[in-house]
């Protein structure tokens, strides 16, 4: 699903990744993260999609917002379960959009 965002400019956190085998516990945490970031002051939105390499990209008011997410608390415990248990790599890029555009 494409998400509804306001006019530009907001920022978008693209988190790039590949997963490590199996679950152990990662849908019901990955679920948990979703409903806690749309609770958070700044959320716009959210894509993602998977195959071998992971893409979510989420949608943020400000860098404020963003940072205020990068360290809640519960979130912080799921980052470092991620370190240890479910990604092999990742990379997280944050940037500003200043245009968009659809067709529907």
């Amino acid at each position: 699903m494409i998400a509804k965002t306001p006019k530009p400019p907001y920022y978008a956190v693209i988190f790039t990744s590949t997963r490590t085998d199996g679950d152990r516990g990662y849908s019901k945490m990955a679920d948990y993260m979703l409903d806690l970031a749309q609770q958070q002051e700044g959320f716009l939105g959210i894509e993602s999609a998977r195959e071998d390499l992971g893409l979510t990209v989420s949608y943020w008011r400000d860098l404020e917002s963003i940072k205020s997410w990068k360290e809640n608390s519960e979130h912080l415990i799921a980052q470092e379960k991620g370190r240890e248990e479910w990604y092999k790599n990742y990379k997280i890029r944050i940037a500003k959009v200043e245009r968009d555009y659809e067709f529907e």
